[in-house]
């Protein structure tokens, strides 16, 4: 085009869309099988083996089941698959498969969450929701897309690894409420005791950790913000069974 003055027909697209994170306790859930966040920060990221264990999963890990002990592997395990991952680490003894095989019950099945903080806010939080895999596995996988996956976030860079703290949560099976209505689940809701999981006849699902109680004392907010987290109204009242409710506990444990 000689003249830059010259009138021209062009085209243009765009792509408009809501975003349901209400940036108070995300976490996003690979399989719900994953979710982000020891601190209960989620992404709706839940992929289509939604809910599916293992068919012949050993004894799964539960929070009861857990002692310091555990924490303190699990919490070396995460570390040690960062470090890996951003290849930081060569030496062999300290490879996560190396970890795993000194304590066999990573072996058994086990669901997780590992958040990520640096200066005291997230960097990133991924984990699962029902046990399908081991519990070392699913810790070290969990780390390492943490820090470089969560879509949030921009990978997080060797020279970051130094600043960050680590926490682990071990899943305990979710159970399904006997609650029909939004008022009975409010009512029932154990605050700083139970993680939440809502899902609609849509297939819309999100879910709170425990920790985000910290953050949600009130039970009506609790499940307001979870309720907008899942891309449902957040004023949004039933009566007759409309919304599933499934409850569950974690055992976390975090660097300090």
């Amino acid at each position: 085009m000689n003249d830059p003055d010259e009138p021209v027909v062009g085209y243009a697209s765009f792509a408009v869309w809501q975003n349901a994170n209400t940036g108070i306790g995300d976490a996003t859930a690979q399989n719900t099988n994953a979710v982000n966040g020891s601190d209960g920060n989620t992404t709706n990221r839940e992929t289509a083996q939604q809910g599916k264990a293992a068919d012949n999963a050993d004894e799964v890990v539960s929070g009861a089941a857990m002692t310091t002990d555990h924490g303190r592997v699990l919490l070396g395990l995460a570390r040690a698959a960062i470090r890996q991952h951003l290849g930081l680490d060569n030496k062999p003894e300290s490879a996560p498969d190396i970890i795993i095989k000194q304590h066999p019950w990573l072996n058994e099945s086990g669901a997780s969450f590992v958040t990520l903080t640096e200066h005291g806010q997230l960097r990133g939080c991924i984990g699962t929701l029902e046990a399908y895999r081991s519990l070392g596995k699913d810790v070290s996988d969990h780390a390492v897309d943490a820090a470089a996956h969560d879509p949030r976030f921009f990978p997080v860079s060797p020279e970051e690894y130094p600043l960050l703290q680590v926490e682990v949560s071990v899943l305990g099976k979710p159970m399904t409420m006997p609650v029909r209505s939004r008022t009975k689940l409010e009512q029932t809701l154990q605050p700083g005791k139970d993680g939440l999981i809502l899902t609609d006849s849509q297939g819309r699902r999100a879910t709170f950790l425990p920790q985000v109680w910290e953050q949600l004392p009130n039970p009506h907010d609790f499940v307001s913000h979870l309720l907008a987290k899942a891309g449902i109204k957040p004023s949004y009242d039933w009566n007759n069974g409309e919304i599933e409710c499934e409850r569950y506990e974690v055992t976390a444990y975090a660097e300090h």
